[in-house]
């Protein structure tokens, strides 16, 4: 279902405003809960919905994170936005109608509502990699500040949990008592093995809560694995004024993405799901060759071009692309990652020289500008799953594994030289620039991968490529 709406000649302070009395089809009924109302669901997951042929039967209620913003802009239009697919050669417009219901996070007693009726089949996940506050054993970290608090309110039965996870839990401890059955948990987060991570953070917060719904939570609800991609950088007063002029109505919240769009889901929807293969998703038995193909051929050289091009004087992707230096180091971390990737069951389905050449062609389309500075935040958890697997393939294979340790390397010099680090550890990272030379390498290392941090050869290899991006590139 593509339905656009048609550019209206009118003056602009006539212009109509973006709601449903302009909407050919009606709402959908909620059948699918998602945390997380940002572009990139927009884009992505809800665009998927639109696009399914049953997309009539399956509405969204989208709940915000950390403000209500989104879902106040987003009301203000009775969940209609457009997406813009920008290309080289130009944009193309089309509005959306998966989201039937945009709320502010806060408020709790909806989402549980929600998550507890009979029709709800599926919760939807983008929270951000940081948000699942998961150590390097995989599990919760029950220790972290705002798990407490959130597990501080559970017990006491007063006040709303403010976490994603003590909000999905109290949601799904309202199903149980509702006995309205399972449904699917679908993690679209960066990470690898990301519905066994929303499985353990999940069942790992229930657990030090209530051990009974924990035991309900892992026998009755599956949690689905993903691998999503869609370039959307933020939206822009630039981006507002370009869908007025080309579609002839007002729209508060469209986002901007690039054409490609790719999904690849497994896992049991117990509820039922959206036809969502009719937007191009895939559903496959073994997921991990997918994740790490995105995770450390995208991903990884997202963050790579994030802190390297920082350094050299690049605000954008495209930019950061187009300096010789990054690019070179982009590529060779690449063939690191090609190298153990191709050893992968089912690597000839991977296609790994047309997805290197796809996403060179992608990264260089300057009028997507995917601003550096956003890909850079919450570092030290991004580099867990796109730099450390590769470096210590390298490293089991006796190689060096310095393409990889070059994207942490470039990360510890934006760290010390960048003026705030938007990160869950940003106090951690500046005790440690406060140490120097190896003292200094070894405690950031410690911070991504505390058995990195303990291999002298890593630290020394550490401190050979800081500095490696410390000259600015030169303007032609």
């Amino acid at each position: 279902m593509s339905t656009e709406l048609h550019s209206a000649d009118t003056p602009a302070v006539d212009l109509p405003r973006l709601n449903r009395s302009l909407w050919p089809a009606g709402k959908a009924p909620v059948r699918i809960v998602h945390l997380g109302l940002g572009a990139f669901h927009r884009s992505h997951q809800a665009w998927y919905t639109h696009q399914a042929g049953d997309a009539a039967d399956w509405g969204i209620a989208s709940f915000t994170g950390r403000r209500p913003d989104a879902a106040l802009a987003l009301a203000e239009q009775d969940g209609l936005y457009t997406v813009v697919e920008r290309a080289d050669g130009g944009d193309s417009f089309t509005v959306v109608g998966s989201i039937v219901e945009a709320v502010d996070g806060a408020d709790v007693q909806r989402l549980a509502g929600l998550v507890a009726a009979p029709a709800t089949a599926v919760v939807t996940l983008t929270i951000t990699e940081a948000a699942y506050r998961v150590g390097a054993d995989g599990q919760l970290d029950r220790t972290a500040a705002d798990v407490v608090a959130d597990l501080a309110l559970l017990e006491s039965g007063s006040g709303t949990p403010t976490t994603p996870l003590g909000r999905l839990v109290l949601a799904l401890a309202a199903r149980r008592a509702a006995g309205t059955g399972p449904l699917a948990v679908v993690c679209c987060d960066n990470l690898s093995n990301n519905g066994t991570v929303a499985h353990n953070a999940v069942v790992g917060m229930a657990g030090a809560w209530d051990q009974g719904l924990a035991e309900w939570i892992d026998g009755t609800i599956s949690f689905v694995s993903t691998s999503v991609d869609r370039i959307t950088p933020r939206t822009t007063e630039a981006d507002l004024a370009a869908v007025r002029a080309a579609r002839g109505y007002r729209d508060n919240s469209p986002v901007v993405a690039e054409p490609f769009s790719n999904w690849v889901l497994s896992g049991d929807f117990p509820a039922g799901r959206p036809r969502w293969e009719d937007a191009g998703a895939v559903f496959v038995d073994d997921i991990e060759p997918y994740e790490n193909r995105k995770l450390w051929l995208l991903n990884g050289a997202h963050s790579l071009l994030a802190y390297a091009g920082q350094l050299r004087g690049h605000s954008t992707v495209a930019q950061a692309l187009a300096d010789p230096v990054c690019r070179r180091a982009v590529e060779a971390f690449w063939d690191e990652a090609e190298a153990n990737l191709s050893g992968a069951e089912g690597a000839a389905d991977l296609q790994i020289p047309a997805y290197r050449a796809a996403l060179l062609a992608r990264f260089s389309n300057a009028r997507i500008a995917h601003h550096l500075a956003q890909i850079a935040m919450d570092g030290s958890t991004k580099l867990r799953m796109r730099a450390v697997p590769v470096l210590q393939a390298e490293r089991a294979a006796g190689r060096s594994g310095a393409a990889a340790a070059l994207m942490i390397a470039a990360w510890m010099d934006y760290s010390a030289a960048a003026a705030e680090v938007q990160d869950p550890l940003a106090a951690d990272i500046a005790k440690a620039n406060r140490l120097s030379g190896a003292e200094r390498i070894q405690a950031l290392l410690d911070l991504v991968d505390p058995a990195l941090a303990g291999d002298t050869a890593v630290v020394d290899l550490m401190e050979d490529l800081c500095g490696t991006f410390a000259e600015p590139a030169v303007s032609p």
